[in-house]
């Protein structure tokens, strides 16, 4: 099995321009969006807009207690099922992918040192953020 699959990012974008993201190795699953989400409060403020693709975690009962526990401070808007297009997060992760093409890990946690890097340098271009939402047809 490919390292790259090996490490999984959840990334928050707001629409003037700023980024936060975590790493976790292995997919992403419940535990791990709740603690993106929890992250995610701390570094925007406690209420949030999650704009959410249909990946299951999202939609598990975990979560979805979670959500009625914290209403109205997070709320969620499900983008349509097969529209990435339409999310601006996904514009995040292209670039980021783009960014590490030629990256030659040695190690898992050496993939992961690559990821957190990249998203990082993404934090410093907010401009470029700002333009993943207009690409996705948001007005910020």
């Amino acid at each position: 099995m490919s390292e790259r699959r090996e490490v999984s990012s959840v990334v928050g974008i707001a629409p003037d321009g700023r980024l936060a993201a975590r790493h976790f190795r292995g997919a992403i699953d419940s535990a791990k969006v709740l603690l993106a989400v929890r992250h995610f409060q701390r570094r925007f403020g406690r209420r949030l807009l999650l704009v959410w693709d249909r990946l299951n975690a999202h939609r598990s009962g975990m979560v979805q207690r979670f959500l009625a526990a914290h209403h109205p401070d997070v709320a969620v808007a499900y983008l349509p099922a097969y529209a990435p297009e339409l999310n601006p997060e996904e514009q995040c992760n292209a670039w980021v992918k783009g960014a590490m093409a030629n990256a030659l890990p040695r190690s898992v946690d050496d993939l992961a040192a690559h990821a957190r890097r990249s998203f990082r340098r993404l934090q410093h271009q907010p401009a470029m953020i700002v333009n993943f939402f207009r690409h996705a047809g948001l007005r910020c």
